[in-house]
């Protein structure tokens, strides 16, 4: 303890596509507090998905502060978001626009750039200097939160990744800024490593991660064919690779490990889709126990979704722009197309798992979606293989936590924030599903060929 008598802890903060989480957590990974602040998912038009950058961005992340601060003696904090994002910001430095998320249709790529695989930052970058000019500056949703943390417009330079080809060597290239409308100055403040970018009241503040490298960290799946799955609204899955390895309609990127990568990517299977269809059909009664009721159903009658609600992002996860239901019976009620969404993110898993051509050893679920049950059973169900159900859903904002043990210097390595994994339990396949789970399977990928 500390002479204040509260313990020694950092504090992560996550914003989230829905929310905003942070968690204050000592050295052993214990969480002493933790908040959730959701905010409104928005979507616009076709094919566009956008936030409340203000609320979101900004004032979220202060609110979170507040709320975990007090528990205990904080040493350092750092934020994890999504990649990419970004929005327009005035002369105060708050946003006065929507902040543009992955996926959105605004961050087309730009001809005649050179292609590197995900050109959607610049796309974005390019649609608000045309909306904009005169913005202070345009920040994605890292720099925003440090911003009204610590007053700093700071970025740390592997979220910067996110911005290739704009990216040249350790800074903006001016060139390129200057053919989009921009200038390096309204771009942030690049920070390597992990010495902080400011402070908070004294306390030192990391200029910032990735949301997928916290969870990833703090995952403890190092072995090769370890599968890492994050089901928040966006679902992730990769595979670990024992090397560098190219792979048509996937990604491939390092692991936080030596002599490891990660071979998968993203798709509008997880949070995005899920919701989607409560919306539409209603969550159980209250009293009904969901979990039983999905498990009682007739494994081999159900109807198979596509959960393409927004175009994705690899063509493994599907081409199409839009969703579809197929094979709705009259005698279908509310739980099959609950199972049926729920499995449609198994059938994307498995799907990354073939084409990325390395044999599965299990599955390590991450995120907000392993507090339900339903969903880990129909993913161990849809792959086959065991699902080991982390037992922290504020994944990423545990694994920024550990991020600011190195901005405090209290720790030399993000690989050793495997120590703080720890496993709620393990959802072994069904038997009777596994049969008529692989016909829908077969069906699944005719389909997404046949795009």
């Amino acid at each position: 303890m500390t002479a204040k008598g509260r313990p020694p802890v950092t504090i992560g903060i996550d914003v989230g596509t829905t929310a905003t989480k942070a968690v204050a957590v000592d050295e052993t990974g214990t969480i002493i507090a933790r908040t959730r602040r959701p905010h409104e998912l928005r979507v616009p038009g076709p094919g566009m998905l956008e936030v409340d950058a203000a609320a979101a961005w900004y004032r979220g992340p202060q609110q979170a502060w507040r709320d975990v601060q007090d528990p205990g003696d904080p040493k350092a904090a750092c934020v994890a978001a999504m990649v990419p994002s970004l929005t327009a910001v005035d002369g105060r430095s708050v946003p006065f626009g929507p902040g543009l998320l992955y996926g959105d249709a605004r961050g087309r790529a730009i001809a005649g750039l050179p292609p590197v695989g995900n050109e959607e930052w610049v796309g974005f970058l390019r649609h608000l200097a045309g909306l904009h000019p005169s913005a202070a500056g345009f920040w994605p949703a890292q720099t925003v939160a440090n911003h009204a943390l610590a007053g700093v417009a700071a970025l740390d330079t592997a979220t910067a990744m996110a911005a290739l080809p704009l990216l040249a060597g350790t800074g903006w290239d001016e060139a390129l800024c200057s053919e989009i409308g921009v200038r390096t100055g309204q771009l942030p403040r690049l920070v390597a490593g992990w010495e902080p970018a400011g402070d908070i009241d004294g306390v030192p503040l990391g200029a910032g991660t990735v949301d997928g490298l916290a969870e990833l960290t703090v995952a403890d799946a190092t072995d090769v064919g370890d599968v890492i799955v994050t089901l928040g609204s966006t679902l992730l899955c990769w595979i670990v690779s024992d090397g560098w390895r190219e792979v048509d309609g996937l990604w491939t990127i390092p692991h936080v490990v030596p002599d490891r990568c990660l071979v998968g990517g993203p798709s509008n299977a997880g949070g995005l889709f899920w919701d989607r269809v409560r919306a539409m059909l209603g969550d159980p009664p209250a009293g009904e126990d969901l979990d039983a009721a999905l498990a009682a159903l007739d494994p081999g009658d159900l109807p198979l979704w596509l959960p393409s609600i927004h175009p994705e992002r690899t063509p493994v996860a599907g081409r199409a722009p839009t969703a579809s239901l197929l094979g709705l019976e009259a005698t279908h009620r509310r739980e099959h197309l609950h199972r049926a969404a729920l499995e449609t993110a198994g059938f994307v898993v498995r799907r990354h798992i073939h084409v990325a051509g390395i044999t599965p050893r299990r599955i390590v679920a991450t995120g907000g979606g392993t507090a339900v049950g339903a969903w880990m059973q129909a993913l161990a169900d849809c792959t086959g293989l065991a699902v080991h159900v982390g037992a922290v859903p504020e994944s990423a904002a545990l694994g920024a936590a550990f991020a600011a043990r190195l901005v405090a210097g209290l720790e030399t390595d993000l690989a050793d924030g495997a120590r703080w994994a720890t496993t709620a339990r393990i959802v072994e396949p069904a038997e009777r599903w596994i049969g008529p789970v692989e016909a829908r399977y077969r069906r699944f990928v005719t389909l997404l060929d046949g795009e």
